[in-house]
């Protein structure tokens, strides 16, 4: 899955999980500051990200997550390695 792949279900998701305005996602955009989404909204969004990598996603890898790029970067680094884990190649 490419980065913009993963941004446009994030915009998706957010879009229609908090009421989000498309045009306010971008890579650049705060999670907290921008768009508004607090600790129990992070919650949800990871719930909500889980079918993008296919497996439990551990609250301990986004948290040093701040923008919209952080969360693509971290679902990136999961996807990768559970294709090394799998015995896939990661997709680059």
């Amino acid at each position: 899955m490419t980065d913009q792949e993963i941004f446009e279900k994030l915009r998706s998701i957010l879009v229609e999980t908090f009421d989000i305005e498309a045009d306010r996602v971008s890579l650049q955009a705060k999670l907290y500051d921008d768009l508004d989404i607090d600790s129990i909204d992070a919650v949800d969004l990871i719930v909500k990200l889980k079918p993008l990598v296919g497996k439990r996603l551990q609250p301990e890898a986004f948290k040093a997550v701040r923008t919209i790029q952080d969360v693509v970067d971290a679902l990136q680094g999961l996807l990768k390695a559970g294709a090394e884990i799998d015995g896939s190649p990661a997709a680059a």
